[in-house]
């Protein structure tokens, strides 16, 4: 997230962007707006520069605010509106107007983009963004920019508007707040900065402090409804977001919003989506990339001078701008290096809104995030769809994208370079501490690690050496870590595990009461199951073994940990991840086909079953982990990557389109299968 030095206006200020069908819009947007509410109002519309602009007088007539044309160095006050005149660009910088002659040539110019930037550096969380009628998708990225630094986003309902063109395009990128006919939008702005006189302030701004049981409330019903745990999340940004949606539904105390959430499910959705904070662009930062691609990457070569088949992960991707800058920026440097040896780069990219990988997966933008990329790489990598651009198959092809929760979710392992820029700001530091030893785990020795401007290593420094420069891009140390297993917040899918605790089967010296877990499980077994199996509790951990599961399973390095996910072997890991929350979250059971597992260099294809345990009540909770290997099936033998290698990475592009989650279980056997001969 990008520091300045100015602070937030002393009054929320509203950017509305217009073009095509505009004056209707803003006529009818400005009705719902009284005289007095407050704020400022910036309208910025395209003008043919050729013409009068007659705007400024046709809104006059329409309300009783003050209607001015935009003048350099014009000081914005509240219950003002200001208009952009024609043929110039507006900024808005220090709580004054400025002028200038556009950037860009006619036909190219994003005016609405360029003013709602400053906006956002100027007002940060108390700017609002609106976009009304009009055609194309100027405004878009600038939302992208106001929602970053904390402030609201309006649209106009696109059936509403003369044009929908503008109005869709901001919709599409999920980053709306409210979405509404345009005599509507202003009632709402008015809820949501707090200026509407007839409703208090949300009781959690009031009184400063978070009321944490209510709060806790909050969290536990977005975990029943989403299946994501947000309590690692900073305390200040649950805050934030949720006096936003507090303030959108009118509701003044925290309570009545917790009775709102449990009235309608809906809601949840929509804070689940508000707490993600999808913001990206293409080769956001400059200066990271330009480092990553003059030195971070012709390094990575430089260390495999035979060759080798790289790979990458890119945590909290959103909607996948930056793993395809990864992607075109590894295209680059093998053009300009030409190596004689093969080198191939693999990006895994995950996220826990699924919206947002279904929209990185179709590789699809509009046409003004042009603008954040040269004419050069706009005509190498990406192809013209109309009015967007969609990435060139060339980039497609080099990344997987998943959903994943990188906080509860078993990581990538084996990686060569880890971009995950402005995540960690938003968690808890306890987590940070748990999620940076977690990333130097993941890398290969001598790997990569990009955090965001604002984001650093804090206690994990030693893991790491900072490369030169204020671009936070460290490399692995060969440090050893701590001898305890990272442990993280476990999703609470019911009660299994309290179960657990409280049973005698977690306290060796109980009591002759204690079940009999060996004779309890061998039952279990003998119903349902006859070949090698594992029990373990909702959270994964092991309690029992039967039959022989080394093929399947084997000690994690380091200090012992008895967790499935840690012990699980190539290919499995991946493929239980995939079923095993929803196996305990709706206490069913579910196989997994054709699972191939790979140890010591070769692999064999085998069922895998899981079932929810219900009885015997000793046991209710756990999950009974079955391993079929299929009758007839060799071990297969593999080195490098396989011959076929080329064609399932293809087979699993054309899955992810049909469904999103299998992909990380594919992405994440494509990633060991490659490591194979290494």
């Amino acid at each position: 997230m990008k520091k300045t030095n100015a602070k937030a206006a002393a009054f929320p200020i509203a950017g509305i962007g217009a073009s095509a069908g505009g004056l209707e819009a803003l006529e009818q947007f400005f009705q719902g707006v009284p005289a007095d509410s407050g704020l400022a109002y910036i309208v910025v519309q395209h003008l043919d520069p050729t013409h009068k602009d007659l705007l400024v007088e046709l809104l006059q007539r329409a309300m009783a605010m003050p209607v001015l044309q935009a003048a350099e160095n014009q000081l914005v006050l509240p219950n003002h509106v200001y208009v952009i005149p024609p043929n110039c660009d507006l900024a808005l910088r220090h709580g004054r107007l400025h002028l200038q002659a556009p950037a860009a040539p006619r036909g190219l110019r994003l005016p609405i983009d360029f003013f709602l930037r400053t906006l956002a550096d100027e007002c940060k969380g108390s700017a609002v963004a609106v976009i009304l009628s009009g055609m194309g998708s100027d405004g878009t990225l600038g939302l992208g920019a106001v929602k970053e630094q904390g402030g609201a986003v309006f649209v106009q309902e696109p059936a509403s508007a003369k044009f929908d063109g503008m109005p869709r395009s901001a919709i599409a990128t999920g980053l709306a707040d409210l979405v509404g006919p345009a005599a509507k939008l202003g009632a709402a702005i008015l809820a949501c900065t707090g200026q509407q006189p007839r409703l208090p302030a949300p009781a959690m701004a009031r009184a400063g402090v978070p009321d944490l049981p209510l709060l806790e409330q909050v969290i536990e019903l977005l975990r029943r409804h989403c299946g994501h745990d947000f309590s690692q999340y900073k305390t200040s940004t649950l805050q934030r977001r949720i006096e936003r949606r507090m303030a959108l539904h009118q509701v003044a105390q925290l309570a009545d919003y917790v009775a709102y959430l449990r009235a309608n499910p809906h809601e949840a959705g929509l804070l689940f989506k508000e707490l993600l904070i999808g913001v990206t662009s293409f080769f956001r930062d400059p200066a990271v990339w330009e480092q990553v691609q003059s030195e971070v990457l012709p390094a990575l070569l430089a260390a495999h001078p035979e060759g080798a088949a790289l790979r990458a992960w890119v945590p909290a991707c959103s909607t996948g701008e930056e793993a395809y800058t990864l992607a075109m920026l590894f295209l680059d440097v093998l053009d300009s290096v030409r190596p004689s040896a093969r080198y191939t780069l693999q990006i895994f990219a995950t996220d826990l809104d699924s919206d947002a990988i279904d929209r990185a997966r179709a590789g699809v933008y509009p046409a003004n995030f042009a603008a954040c990329v040269s004419e050069a790489r706009l005509q190498r990598y990406f192809v013209q769809d109309g009015d967007s651009y969609r990435v060139s198959k060339a980039v497609r092809e080099m990344v997987i994208f998943a959903p994943q929760n990188v906080v509860m979710d078993p990581p990538f392992t084996k990686l060569d370079l880890l971009t995950c820029r402005n995540l960690l700001i938003y968690l808890e530091a306890n987590l940070q501490k748990k999620l940076l030893p977690l990333f130097h785990f993941s890398l290969r020795e001598g790997g990569y690690l990009v955090l965001g401007s604002a984001e650093t290593l804090g206690a994990s420094a030693n893991l790491f050496h900072a490369l030169p420069g204020k671009t936070r891009i460290y490399q692995r140390r060969n440090v050893a870590l701590r001898t305890e297993p990272v442990e993280f917040p476990a999703a609470r899918y019911g009660r299994a595990r309290g179960a657990l605790q409280e049973s005698p089967l977690s306290q060796p010296s109980a009591p002759s009461t204690v079940p009999n877990i060996q004779a309890l499980t061998d039952a279990l077994l003998l119903q349902t199951f006859a070949p090698a199996a594992v029990l373990v509790t909702d959270q994964g951990d092991i309690v029992y073994f039967s039959g022989k599961t080394g093929k399947y399973l084997e000690p994690a390095a380091g200090k012992a940990n008895l967790n499935i996910f840690a012990m699980a072997r190539e290919g499995l890991s991946g493929a239980l991840n995939e079923v095993f929350a929803r196996v305990v979250r709706e206490r069913a059971s579910h196989t997994l086909n054709d699972v191939r597992v790979g140890q010591d260099g070769s692999s064999v294809l085998l069922n895998v079953t899981l079932q929810y345990v219900s009885e015997p009540a000793a046991l209710q909770g756990m999950v009974l982990v079955a391993f079929h290997e299929l009758a007839g099936s060799t071990p297969v033998r593999y080195a490098g990557v396989l011959p076929q290698a080329q064609a399932e990475r293809m087979a699993a592009m054309a899955e992810e389109v049909q469904q999103a989650r299998a992909q990380l279980q594919k992405a994440r056997e494509d990633m060991h299968k490659g490591h194979g001969g290494m």
